[in-house]
């Protein structure tokens, strides 16, 4: 079934309870955005109310088939992001530090620790862990 319908183009919104409706693909670019292109070029849609809809027929999020939605926002309306504060890269940084350090030997690693074995993948191999444990103290932890 094909992503576009006739009933999807409705742009004064006479069936879709006044919200101008747009088929995929039918929406003018330099005007309507979704909230993702939006932030792909560094903007925020800023309180401004949704201006139209994108509908289309589609794989949903539940496996099957159906309606999909997505609310558009004019661009000319749109405010540029707010860059983060010192205070806040400096909370992410210490939050990925965190994700990144193994507790059983202490090694901040390149990745974020799998929760899956709770500690790094050199530790749950038991082969090139960087701080040896004797036998007593494997089963004491």
């Amino acid at each position: 079934m094909s992503r576009i319908r006739a009933e999807y183009m409705d742009p004064a919104g006479v069936r879709h309870g006044g919200m101008p409706t747009v088929h995929w693909g039918g929406a003018d670019p330099t005007i309507y955005a979704t909230k993702r292109q939006l932030a792909k070029k560094g903007k925020r849609r800023g309180r401004q109310p949704v201006a139209a809809q994108l509908r289309w027929w589609g794989i949903t999020g539940h496996g099957g088939y159906g309606e999909r939605f997505a609310d558009l926002y004019r661009w000319d309306l749109a405010k540029d992001k707010r860059p983060a504060t010192r205070r806040q890269l400096a909370a992410l940084a210490k939050a990925n530090r965190a994700l990144r350090t193994c507790p059983t030997c202490g090694v901040v690693r390149e990745y974020v620790i799998p929760r899956k074995y709770g500690e790094c993948i050199d530790c749950h191999d038991d082969y090139w862990c960087s701080k040896p444990y004797s036998g007593a103290e494997r089963e004491a932890a």
